[in-house]
């Protein structure tokens, strides 16, 4: 039985640089071999939120770019203030891995602008429209190839049909934690999630196709509350192979941000 979360710490490694083993949990549709999205992206939020930490900044943009398949294996976290600044900076993550062979390598990367904040309640404003609420969801169950050990460590609630003709839409929560022995931050909790959202806005048939994003980027303009994370997504599919997903990302109190991923279409053999 894998431990109840995506990643156990190992502690520092003799540079200084935080070491994780990553359980089954993590694993991806696509591999049993490799991770899926969401959790590797949810360790770069963890350190781009801790790295340089100030009380007086909020994340407001993330790009996670994924360098190629992120191993079921021990993952090292390297971190560091890109552009200082008093009121806007920009840190950097990744995760490194040992690929065998003598091979270590960056395997995913995350950039992230971090701003000061300001009380402007009295002007905010949301331009998308919230989900119709969690009481309105039903359990969704996945059936056929939609198994992974990731997908069965996340509680899905459909609003819509998933593959349906309409955007689809659905309230996700992890049923484990990011890291094991703490607590996740509102980020860190939004992050777990996201990355499904190429999956929740998929059109092809899973049985015919493969469909893999490359990378994600989130706009934040609010702090995500609570548990529940609402995805409202589509999948732009193109003629040359590739894709577009494109969605908004929600809490119980309306949206929180959009989200964008490159996806890679192949025919399966």
């Amino acid at each position: 039985m894998a431990p109840d979360a995506f990643f156990v710490p190992l502690g520092l490694n003799q540079a200084g640089n935080e070491t994780f083993s990553t359980t089954t949990r993590t694993v991806s549709l696509w591999a049993p071999t490799m991770q899926h999205g969401a959790p590797p992206s949810a360790l770069i939020v963890r350190a781009l939120e801790r790295v340089s930490a100030r009380e007086d900044v909020r994340v407001s943009r993330v790009v996670v770019e994924l360098l190629g398949p992120v191993p079921i294996a021990d993952i090292e976290v390297r971190s560091w203030v890109e552009r200082p600044g008093k009121n806007i900076e920009l840190v950097v993550a990744e995760l490194w891995a040992d690929l065998g062979n003598g091979v270590e390598r960056a395997v995913a990367r995350g950039t992230a602008w971090r701003l000061t904040t300001a009380d402007t309640s009295h002007v905010a404003y949301a331009a998308d429209e919230p989900l119709k609420p969690l009481s309105e969801a039903t359990p969704h169950v996945w059936g056929g190839s939609w198994k992974s050990g990731y997908l069965d460590n996340m509680d899905i609630r459909a609003l819509t049909e998933i593959g349906g003709d309409a955007e689809g839409r659905v309230w996700a929560r992890p049923t484990t934690t990011l890291v094991l022995g703490e607590s996740m931050s509102p980020l860190e909790r939004l992050f777990t999630v996201a990355d499904i959202a190429n999956g929740i806005g998929a059109k092809l048939d899973l049985d015919r196709w493969t469909f893999l994003n490359t990378d994600l980027t989130v706009h934040i303009f609010r702090e995500p509350e609570g548990e529940w994370i609402g995805v409202a997504a589509e999948t732009s599919t193109g003629a040359s192979g590739y894709a577009m997903s494109a969605g908004v990302l929600h809490d119980e109190h309306g949206p929180v941000g959009r989200i964008a991923q490159t996806v890679l279409v192949r025919a399966r053999p």
